[in-house]
């Protein structure tokens, strides 16, 4: 029994190592086929990403590839360009011949058909003679029909033929006068190039850049341009490529661990450099295209404005910003090889232009001429952006450098040489003029204040000091706004001159050139009728040394005073020529500069006190509105001075017995206040002054007090600054 069972455990057990046997194969081999799968899943893994690496790497080389191909083609704009054809005027010219006459199916005739086409149809029949003939009937029948239609589609296509010849012909003729009227227009524009018609040449060398195949087409080509006839110049704005031109990112490369692409970065100072030289090339492939493009010897010279449109860095606004300019005469330019130079050192230091140091910081350039300044018929045409508009240019809001070219144009206008100076380093000299005229001519240094206040007399004390270092023989301010009386008792008997912004505008207008003050005739504190210049002659001013014996009477009757005004007309003896003026103060300290009524300022801002011209027996007068004045003047002081420029060398020991008649309206006089003889020695007297009392009224009170060192010391004393 015990043998038995054990022999039933040991099959039993036997059973059981087969089954785990079995089993362990079978997990065995799963497992292989598992581990089998696994690598067979990590190589499809690794060669996917092995081949999306590769994509990627191929990638990034293709975008450094592009970008570095993009620099070279910024590096070789000059060199490329100079392979282009030059642009002529026979490119210009249309071809005579036109497309030939085709009429197409109408050229073809319509087949006509032949009796015997149709009495072969016949020809087969067996029938007898009656039948034989009937059927030649309708065969001949059948054709004549058929040679019927036939015909009257052939005069149908007869009649289309002549139509559409007729229509051919007119359209022939239309095109032929359009082709020949355009080809005259060449030969008559290149007889005008030839005799420098100033619109001819702006026309042809605008539409030669315009048109040019040199430029890429991701470059601006935005020109403007005028032409000087006189100087055979031509100027120019060019839009110049902005900055983002020149790529940022200097390479590309594919990081596996973070599957990122990596741009490396351009040095600032390469992309800057890179920048620098395109701006370069570009002027030089202007000047290449137009010097190559006059086959007509129109241009001695050319200038060129390289401009970008953006927001001054200065001001914020929109503005024309001038990153580079050059004016290279034909003489320098024919003898550059342009394919072999360096572009930024040709530029300037062949030809001796300007290039901005930081264009990457829009730092601008001082402009050479620009097209706008350029006087005469010519006109200014624009490509590519804005032409010139009629309105005249606000000298407000022109950019500072635009203003000084103007300053120079005008200057040109005046039959002078000028040119404008380096930005900086100008030793306070914004433009030198050569005057040719002999004796009052010589070198004249210009300084430019592009304000809206009155000048400070440091301005013009600092003038004065500027002629002095340059050896200039004169000094010359231009402003927009205006001088006070500090600056012109300063400039009196030195070589300087003022030119205040109404004096100037009179003079861009006289010669040709464009300008107003703002959008009225009193702007921002260009006072409205104000002199121009010391010998504006206004009233309040005796300059005749004999004016005692013979009064100096006016060339026209005065004008009529209001009724709510008086008239204080002053007469004196002895022979002694003095200017008169009126400060209207608070105590003893004049409101402003523009309070102080002189020969260059000869009303106040409220035209409260002004110059009027005088009558006998007085030698000079003066309009006041007392209860006009402001509110917190109390004062209004009357000084006389020696003229330095009609007497340097007198004093008021002459000025005898002078007295002030108050005067109505009407002219009536109303009484005589008698104010103190001058003395030797003194060039400047304080006459009196009308001083408000606490209930309204004025009262007068004698003056007496003098000054040896002129109006100069007088106005010092008042609060006038004087340089």
């Amino acid at each position: 029994m015990s043998r038995r069972s054990s022999g039933l455990i040991g099959v039993w057990a036997e059973a059981q190592r087969q089954q785990q046997r079995t089993q362990l194969i079978q997990q065995r081999e799963a497992e292989r086929r598992q581990r089998a799968y696994e690598r067979d899943a990590a190589r499809d893994r690794r060669e996917q990403q092995a081949a999306y690496r590769q994509h990627r790497e191929a990638e990034a080389r293709r975008r450094t590839e592009q970008l570095e191909a993009e620099v070279a083609a910024l590096q070789g704009l000059l060199a490329t360009g100079c392979r282009a054809p030059a642009f002529r005027m026979a490119s210009l010219v249309r071809d005579e011949r036109l497309e030939p006459f085709n009429p197409g199916t109408l050229a073809h005739p319509v087949p006509m058909p032949q009796l015997h086409q149709f009495q072969q149809q016949s020809s087969g029949w067996t029938l007898g003679s009656g039948r034989r003939a009937q059927a030649e009937r309708e065969a001949h029948d059948r054709y004549t029909q058929a040679w019927q239609a036939a015909h009257a589609a052939e005069q149908e296509r007869l009649r289309q033929l002549a139509a559409y010849r007729q229509q051919y012909d007119r359209w022939a003729a239309e095109q032929l006068a359009g082709i020949r009227r355009h080809n005259g227009g060449l030969t008559e524009l290149a007889d005008a190039l030839r005799a420098g018609d100033p619109e001819a040449a702006v026309e042809y060398f605008s539409a030669a850049l315009y048109a040019s195949t040199a430029w890429p087409e991701e470059l601006p080509r935005q020109v403007s341009a005028a032409y000087d006839p006189a100087a055979r110049q031509l100027v120019l704005d060019w839009e110049l490529p902005r900055y983002e031109a020149v790529p940022e990112t200097k390479s590309v490369r594919y990081v596996a661990g973070t599957d990122q692409d990596k741009e490396t970065a351009r040095p600032a100072t390469q992309r800057r450099a890179l920048y620098r030289d395109l701006l370069a090339q570009c002027v030089l492939l202007v000047l290449r295209e137009v010097y190559a493009a006059d086959e007509f010897g129109a241009l001695e010279s050319v200038v060129v404005n390289g401009f970008v449109d953006d927001h001054d860095p200065v001001t914020g606004r929109e503005a024309q910003l001038v990153l580079t300019t050059v004016q290279a005469p034909l003489s320098a330019f024919s003898g550059l090889r342009l394919e072999q130079v360096s572009a930024v050192d040709c530029l300037t230091d062949g030809l001796r232009g300007q290039l901005s140091a930081r264009p990457d910081q829009l730092t601008a350039v001082r402009a050479g001429r620009r097209p706008g300044e350029v006087g005469g018929a010519g006109g200014v045409v624009s490509h590519g952006g804005h032409a010139d508009g009629e309105e005249e240019p606000d000298l407000f809001q022109m950019d500072p450098i635009a203003f000084e070219n103007l300053v120079a144009e005008l200057f040109r206008a005046m039959g002078m040489e000028a040119v404008t100076t380096q930005r900086s380093g100008d030793g306070g000299v914004d433009v030198e003029a050569l005057d040719p005229a002999p004796i009052r001519g010589g070198r004249i240094v210009v300084q430019v204040k592009r304000y809206r206040n009155t000048v400070p007399p440091t301005a013009v004390r600092d003038l004065y000091g500027t002629v002095q270092d340059k050896g200039a023989n004169k000094g010359v301010l231009v402003t927009t706004a205006s001088f006070g009386p500090g600056s012109y008792t300063f400039a009196n008997g030195k070589p300087l001159e003022l030119v205040p912004g109404a004096e100037l505008v009179e003079l861009l207008h006289r010669y040709g050139l464009r300008g107003r003050l703002g959008g009225g005739a009193r702007e921002a504190g260009v006072p409205a009728q104000r002199g121009a210049g010391r010998n504006a002659g206004t009233a309040a001013r005796s300059s005749d040394p004999a004016a005692d014996t013979v009064p100096a009477l006016p060339l026209a009757p005065p004008p009529p005073v209001a009724a709510d005004r008086n008239v204080l007309g002053m007469s004196w003896s002895g022979r002694v020529a003095l200017d008169v003026c009126a400060l209207v103060c608070e105590g003893n300290r004049v409101l402003s500069e523009d309070h102080f009524v002189f020969f260059n300022n000869p009303q106040t801002p409220d035209g409260s006190v002004r110059s009027r011209p005088h009558t006998a027996p007085d030698k000079a007068a003066v309009e006041v509105g007392f209860d006009a004045l402001p509110r917190r003047a109390d004062r209004l002081v009357l000084v006389a001075a020696i003229d330095p420029e009609a007497d340097p060398d007198a004093d008021l020991a002459g000025f005898t017995d002078a007295r002030i008649r108050l005067l109505d309206a009407a002219g009536g006089e109303i009484d005589q206040l008698e104010v103190s003889d001058g003395r030797a020695g003194e060039t400047a007297l304080v006459l009196g002054s009308f001083r408000r009392r606490p209930n309204g009224d004025w009262k007068f009170v004698i003056g007496g007090k003098g000054y040896r060192g002129g109006l100069e010391d007088l106005l010092r004393e008042y609060g006038v600054e004087v340089a």
